[in-house]
C-alpha cells in the first residue's frame, strides 16, 4: 500500500472540512482508499491528512492537478507539504 501524508494550515477548520467532505467522491475515484484527519494539539488550524492510495502515481496526479489546486484555494489551505510514502511493514501490538 502507498500513503500520502499532507501537513497544511487552514484558515478555518469547519470551512475546510466541508470542502474536504464534499470532495470524497473525487478522492475515491482518484485512488484514495482510506484516510485519517488529525490536527496539531496546540494549533486547531494545523491539519494532517494521512491517506492510503492505490498508487503513488495516482496520488501525485490527483494532488498536483490544477483542479485540486483550485479546491485547496477554495478551502483556505495554506502551504501544503506532501510526503509520499511506501509501506514497508505493519503490525499490531
Amino acid at each position: 500500500m502507498q500513503y500520502v501524508l499532507i501537513i497544511h494550515e487552514v484558515a478555518d477548520y469547519p470551512a475546510w472540512k466541508k470542502v474536504f467532505d464534499g470532495a470524497a467522491d473525487i478522492r475515491r475515484n482518484a485512488g484514495e482508499r482510506s484516510y485519517q484527519v488529525l490536527r496539531y494539539e496546540n494549533d486547531p488550524n494545523k491539519i494532517v491528512h494521512f491517506s492510503a492510495w492505490t498508487s503513488i502515481d495516482d496520488a501525485k496526479r490527483f494532488f498536483e492537478s490544477p483542479k485540486l489546486v483550485r479546491i485547496r484555494a477554495e478551502a483556505g489551505v495554506k502551504s501544503p507539504a506532501f510526503i509520499y510514502l511506501e509501506q514497508l511493514e505493519t503490525g499490531t501490538l
